[in-house]
């Protein structure tokens, strides 16, 4: 991102820059939403017309159709067998609708889109002529986003149960909430002057960025999703699914193993034993005992929480700790569950008076499809 990437000290990875010369200073600015960062690693996708919204909400997994001007939330693309095959942050203008997604996603996304417009009356774009910033939302940086003329802010609705979702995860503190995650759709010429008056505490690398998600067990398309995945495994029933809109592609996949059966995989995240300096790459296998029971999709060393990974795991394997391979060292991985293994059948499904007359009470992991 032309102004940033050209600061003394950024030092670039894969999507964009890393880092600008500290990460741990970085994740605290940018927890304190004192940082912005730039975010290279993921694009935006246009939709506009008037039938956009309607349209939207008939082939994805979120209810967008009344979707009002300024407010966000997200959706899945999902194959016929439920499956994720695409996911994006949106909110609409009152004009047009914007989907974040990850950079190596949009033109597939985007393609799919198009091929699936039909006579609707929409169009698809991917725009190159906007970037992204992220922040959280708790201090200066939102107050910088508001000076930049045409700002459009996406809240990352991750921080509690979207309506008509659902929560596996069993904790009643869910470390989501503690995220005010928002990501500020600008246009690109406002940039390189932005760069220009931000000193070193108020800048933060992808790296800031993705330790924060992960300690708040937030899911992502670029890293946890791979052919097999379902929405159910990772939590994501929570801000991207509406159980009670209605049929998509992959609804009755959706509703079935939440009612009736348990995802064959679950997302957990691991606490690494960091004594011996080694971050294991995505893909490094986790094994309880001689058995391979998953992998690593994200992981970070978190400036308070230290090594941290999430990790996509066989619903059989043990809840206790468990042992990261990776550069031929054994990691030993404190787990902490997010799904759990009987996660699914666990939706309040209607009762027949004459079998019980007692009412039942609300389950807190799912909010009021009114809400």
């Amino acid at each position: 991102m032309g102004g940033f990437d050209e600061r003394n000290g950024a030092v670039l990875g894969d999507g964009g820059v890393a880092h600008f010369g500290d990460p741990f200073r970085e994740q605290r600015w940018l927890a304190a939403g004192e940082a912005l960062v730039p975010l290279d690693d993921r694009a935006v996708i246009e939709v506009a017309g008037p039938e956009r919204l309607g349209w939207l909400d008939s082939i994805t997994s979120q209810a967008v159709g009344r979707l009002a001007p300024g407010e966000s939330t997200e959706l899945l693309v999902l194959d016929p067998q439920g499956r994720v095959e695409h996911a994006a942050g949106v909110v609409d203008d009152g004009s047009a609708t914007w989907l974040i997604v990850d950079a190596a996603d949009a033109e597939a996304l985007a393609g799919w889109l198009t091929r699936m417009k039909f006579r609707t009356q929409a169009t698809v774009e991917v725009r190159d002529d906007v970037a992204l910033l992220g922040f959280v939302d708790a201090g200066a940086a939102s107050e910088r986003i508001r000076t930049i003329d045409g700002a459009l802010v996406w809240a990352d609705p991750w921080q509690r149960v979207s309506a008509g979702g659902y929560q596996y995860a069993a904790t009643a503190e869910h470390p989501g909430v503690d995220l005010a995650w928002r990501i500020a759709i600008v246009p690109s010429g406002s940039v390189p002057a932005l760069a220009a008056t931000l000193d070193d505490g108020e800048v933060a690398g992808l790296l800031a960025a993705e330790a924060l998600r992960i300690a708040a067990w937030r899911p992502r398309w670029a890293s946890e999703v791979d052919e097999r995945s379902l929405p159910h495994e990772s939590d994501w029933l929570r801000s991207a699914v509406h159980l009670d809109k209605g049929c998509y592609r992959g609804q009755e996949t959706v509703s079935k193993v939440h009612n009736l059966g348990h995802p064959p995989r679950r997302l957990a995240a691991l606490h690494l034993d960091g004594s011996d300096a080694v971050l294991p790459e995505p893909g490094a296998p986790v094994f309880a005992g001689d058995d391979e029971v998953g992998h690593i999709t994200s992981v970070a060393r978190h400036h308070e929480e230290g090594p941290i990974a999430l990790a996509i795991l066989s619903r059989r394997a043990p809840v206790g700790d468990l042992v990261v391979r990776s550069e031929g060292v054994d990691i030993a991985a404190s787990q902490q569950v997010i799904v759990p293994a009987d996660a699914g059948a666990t939706a309040e499904v209607p009762r027949l008076t004459r079998l019980s007359r007692r009412p039942t009470a609300p389950d807190p992991r799912r909010t009021s499809p009114s809400a």
